[in-house]
């Protein structure tokens, strides 16, 4: 009686599977998240879509009735309104002024957190993160009332240097550039914490064996800056940019707070803002303004995004 035994695999084999076995692995344990995204991502953004291409309102859903689809109607009206090119125009300059600003100083505190010593980097930490708890809502107001017109901290500081009465009853909130002025600083105050600690985490990662050879090649502080520092946290900075640039261009509460508290709205909307105000019910048309908000961010971190995937892939 003789037995027949299974042909041995060959090593290539073997690693195939191996590798096959490992995929499905993978993708059964990712199973669960991918179908939570597509649930509370996904059919939220096909609903969107679908909805700006249709008269969708409230009268619908009441109503049980389905809308019409109006093709491009939403985006061409919307467009061609007289303010919508001054709202995004507002938009984007002050995600701009925001964003940099924010860069610039979260960077400059984090490097001020390598310079200095335990106990005033725990301080200043500290305050970052008190900075940085604090909701929206509570510090735009908080910022209001230091602006206030008649209680407020600034003017009650700058009639005390001046010796005079003439900030008496001065509003900040009426005239939009200093509206704008008091919500980058709400914004910016906010926003530098998360920058300043994500950072500093970066430049821990930094080689000081190579700072410590530039210095002895004699580079300065700034080449010191660019030509070492700067290339190894350039990935976290890239990313860190993406994000101020959708926060920013998504600023909603601290808008909307400071119009409650005497702000022109028609003179200081920002899309965000413009959208909520469109009128409760018309889902076609804030459908429209949600994606033209989504294409005009995408365009403008398409470039950082792009660079960012370019030199995952040459890692």
């Amino acid at each position: 009686m003789t037995t027949t035994t299974a042909p041995r695999l060959s090593w290539e084999e073997r690693e195939r599977r191996r590798v096959r076995r490992d995929a499905i692995s993978s993708w059964i344990l990712l199973a669960p998240s991918i179908i939570l995204i597509l649930l509370m991502v996904g059919y939220p953004a096909f609903q969107m879509v679908w909805q700006s291409f249709t008269d969708y309102q409230v009268r619908h859903k009441i109503q049980g009735t389905a809308p019409e689809f109006v093709g491009l109607d939403n985006y061409i009206k919307i467009i061609t309104r007289s303010d919508f090119p001054e709202v995004v125009a507002r938009t984007i300059g002050i995600m701009i002024v925001t964003t940099v600003l924010i860069m610039v100083l979260g960077v400059l505190v984090a490097l001020l957190m390598t310079k200095i010593g335990r106990g005033m980097r725990i301080t200043l930490s500290v305050g970052l993160l008190l900075a940085w708890a604090i909701p929206p809502l509570t510090a735009s107001v908080v910022w209001g009332f230091i602006f206030d017109t008649q209680y407020g901290v600034v003017n009650w500081a700058l009639n005390t240097v001046t010796g005079t009465q003439a900030w008496h009853n001065h509003s900040w909130l009426l005239n939009p550039w200093t509206f704008f002025l008091v919500l980058t600083i709400i914004v910016v105050w906010g926003a530098i914490p998360f920058v300043a600690f994500t950072t500093y985490a970066a430049l821990g990662q930094v080689p000081r064996e190579t700072i410590e050879a530039a210095e002895i090649d004699g580079a300065g502080g700034w080449a010191r800056w660019w030509s070492v520092v700067f290339p190894a946290v350039r990935p976290v900075l890239g990313g860190l940019l993406i994000l101020q640039i959708i926060w920013n261009m998504k600023l909603f509460t601290q808008v909307y707070a400071l119009q409650s508290r005497g702000g022109i709205a028609a003179d200081t909307n920002v899309l965000p803002v413009y959208l909520f105000r469109q009128g409760i019910g018309e889902f076609g048309a804030t459908s429209a303004i949600g994606m033209l908000i989504v294409l005009i961010m995408l365009a403008l971190s398409w470039f950082n995004l792009r660079q960012l995937l370019k030199e995952e892939d040459d890692s």
